[in-house]
């Protein structure tokens, strides 16, 4: 396919003075306080104003991020990137367009429209504000383009077309190089308590994304129309996506459930088979734009194809595969907004109802001292007869998706008996111990994951628990025991044991036994962490190797392996410890390391620029606190990347008592005191007070101002 070259044209769309002028009006209606670790707390008139302000104070702290955000939304980043984004932007561009936003903001209700209004307003503002800031591609954002990204979470469902995949499909060749291989889950925890536990009469939440670093933003958010949300923002969004409000709180999780399904279609001569007749395939042409090497821009033009499952994306056996997964913006920005305004739960539940929540379990606490765990709302039903995890027959009429269940019908756990609920991306039938639903109640596509050793671990800190407060909450999310490898080092020592006599191993002699003593905690002074983690995590990729397992046949994979292979693992685990750091006795907080010295997206690591140490590690094999790390870029050091990135603790009641953190520290611009400031509180698990409150906030304010001064 020939590309149409096009001279290369990054157009600023000029404001008009009336629209200036506009934006200056509702600047005044809106005021910024930084306090003393820059976060942002926006004071609005209105929930409009008070949208303009958090925009606004988003693009002043990580504009970039912001921007790319939207260039993947809205299937653009060829344009910054170029040829190698064309297949990603293609997959955004199987479900967006410009018209079909258009036409989604036009039939809006009138408050959204007002936001998407204000939203666009904030950032224009920003832009004609700061002059010296060169957006890579969007000069101008418009109000429709909020309806591209409504949702929040880390990895959308769309994430699941397989890139590579569809490039073949689409295209003669195969240029996409692969992803570097990252194996840390991307999820979160999620801990609910209720008043009858607690020591003073008062519900907890525990809110724990683990997504990558400087992934969202911390802000509160108030408005004389009773917005007063306080938490975690994905960088370009108008909603606090995890946080908390002045009565109650929410935690999202990704979920288990089973919500995007692949449908093997036959097809002949333009048209594919639907039960016993043949139905014309849709086409949906797509033009990509990209900058070619030269700087030009040019295109890429495409016929994607669909049936009434949704795009096709693959070719598989013979069947080209359609992929079916929820498309309702406007249902998913209306939820994702009216629920930081919800103040009991029964107005939360009713929220719900816009099922426009594929992929998140959410965690739930308030005020009147009721929580929740809360199934994903989008769930269509199907024959169970089926096994979705695969592709199912798309010309077999009975695969096809039918209604969504009703909300009362979800694995859903309100108010449980035990007086807790959790979620650490497991599945639903523990989330509460004895009082959890039970998978026998519900189709299997409810869930896939199965359990984790993060939920075991949660679990057994919770279970028959009593007097928890704040703080105690706290110190659970950073408890350091490793249940995963409480069940792996033991058969490892095992192993040993029954090894023959002889120099191999008398050579493990020492580290098996630093590991027979070993508690099973990380600690940044622990040689036995290091020698688990070099151990485990090679084992952990071998054993997934071309297979599709779940968290606990991974472990139990591993666990099987022959005494020989264990050994051997060991040794090499001593070799790669003594070569990268000189001797195998090596402290985990030496290797474990965390560092930012760069603002860019795309952080560069490097071992001879100051890091800190980390002790907290992987959640695969149980810490509740994760640590992705890994060498990065020719290191020697193992840099987190991914894990613990906002964490919040919330104590609910007349008023609410909160404390959190953010990675690294709230502004992307490295010359800010706001860049690293929070980096050792993250390192030590040491929160911050949250200044909710305007008496809270008084004493710690730095500046207050209004978006444009």
């Amino acid at each position: 396919m020939r590309p149409l070259i096009l001279p290369l044209a990054l157009i600023l769309i000029a404001a008009s003075p009336a629209e200036e002028g506009q934006w200056r009006e509702q600047a005044q209606r809106v005021t910024i306080v930084r306090d003393d670790h820059g976060i942002a707390h926006i004071q609005g008139r209105t929930d409009a104003d008070a949208v303009f302000g958090m925009i606004y104070a988003q693009a002043e702290d990580d504009f970039p991020r912001i921007e790319a955000n939207y260039l993947t939304a809205l299937g653009r980043m060829a344009e910054a990137e170029g040829e190698k984004a064309i297949w990603q932007d293609l997959r955004a561009r199987l479900y967006v367009s410009e018209n079909e936003l258009v036409a989604e903001y036009r039939r809006s209700p009138a408050w959204l429209r007002l936001l998407m209004d204000s939203w666009a307003a904030g950032l224009n503002h920003y832009l004609a504000t700061h002059p010296e800031v060169k957006p890579r591609v969007l000069t101008r954002f418009e109000p429709w383009m909020a309806l591209s990204f409504t949702e929040g979470s880390i990895g959308g469902d769309i994430e699941r077309i397989d890139l590579k995949a569809l490039e073949r499909f689409y295209s003669e060749t195969a240029k996409q190089a692969a992803a570097p291989h990252d194996p840390e889950p991307r999820g979160s925890n999620g801990i609910a308590i209720a008043p009858a536990l607690t020591r003073d009469g008062k519900a907890l939440l525990l809110i724990n994304p683990h997504t990558s670093f400087y992934f969202r933003a911390e802000q509160q958010v108030t408005s004389e129309e009773g917005l007063n949300a306080y938490g975690a923002s994905t960088w370009g969004q108008f909603f606090i996506y995890q946080g908390f409000n002045d009565r109650a709180g929410w935690m999202h999780t990704s979920s288990g459930v089973d919500n995007v399904d692949e449908f093997a279609e036959t097809v002949s001569k333009g048209h594919y088979r639907d039960g016993d007749q043949w139905r014309a395939l849709g086409v949906r042409p797509v033009t990509i734009r990209y900058r070619a090497a030269d700087g030009t821009m040019a295109e890429r033009r495409f016929d994607s194809w669909r049936t009434h499952h949704g795009p096709i994306v693959r070719s598989e056996g013979g069947k080209w595969i359609s992929f079916a997964m929820m498309h309702r913006p406007l249902e998913a920005l209306q939820q994702s907004y009216l629920r930081t305004k919800a103040r009991d739960l029964p107005t939360f539940l009713r929220i719900a109802d816009f099922k426009g929540n594929s992929s998140n379990n959410t965690l739930y606490a308030d005020a009147d001292g009721r929580i929740a765990y809360l199934h994903p709302q989008f769930v269509p039903v199907r024959d169970p007869r089926f096994d979705y995890t695969r592709p199912v027959d798309g010309s077999d009429p009975r695969t096809d998706w039918r209604a969504l269940h009703e909300i009362a019908d979800l694995p859903n756990v309100i108010d449980p008996a035990t007086g807790w609920a959790m979620n650490t991306n497991n599945w639903p039938y523990s989330a509460a111990g004895k009082a959890s639903p039970k998978p026998a109640d519900y189709p299997r596509y409810m869930d896939v994951f199965g359990e984790n050793y993060r939920g075991v671990h949660a679990t057994a800190l919770l279970k028959d628990s009593r007097g928890w407060t704040l703080e105690r909450l706290r110190d659970a999310a950073y408890d350091s025991h490793q249940p995963a490898f409480a069940r792996l080092i033991p058969g490892l020592v095992t192993a040993w044991d029954r090894a023959p006599a002889g120099p191999d191993k008398d050579a493990l002699a020492e580290p098996i036994a630093r590991l027979r003593d070993w508690d099973h905690r990380w600690a940044t002074d622990s040689v036995a962490q290091s020698l688990a983690m070099f151990w485990a995590s090679p084992l952990w990729d071998k054993v997934r190797v071309g297979q599709r397992l779940t968290h606990m046949e991974t472990i139990e994979r591993i666990e099987r392996l022959p005494d020989r292979e264990q050994l051997e693992a060991l040794s090499a685990a001593m070799s790669s410890i003594r070569t990268d750091f000189g001797d195998w006795r090596t402290p985990w907080g030496q290797i474990n390391r965390f560092q930012r010295i760069s603002g860019a997206i795309d952080h560069p690591f490097d071992d001879r620029a100051q890091s800190i140490p980390v002790g907290f590690a992987s959640g695969n094999f149980g810490s509740l606190a994760s640590f992705g790390s890994a060498p990065r870029g020719g290191s020697t050091n193992w840099y987190g990347t991914s894990g613990n990135s906002f964490v919040a603790f919330v104590e609910f009641g007349p008023r609410v008592r909160a404390h959190a953190l953010s990675v690294g520290g709230q502004s992307g611009h490295p010359a800010s005191p706001h860049f690293n400031d929070q980096a050792v509180l993250y390192a030590t698990g040491r929160p911050r007070k949250v200044h909710f409150y305007p008496d809270e906030l008084r004493g710690h304010i730095r500046r207050t101002y209004r978006p444009g001064e």
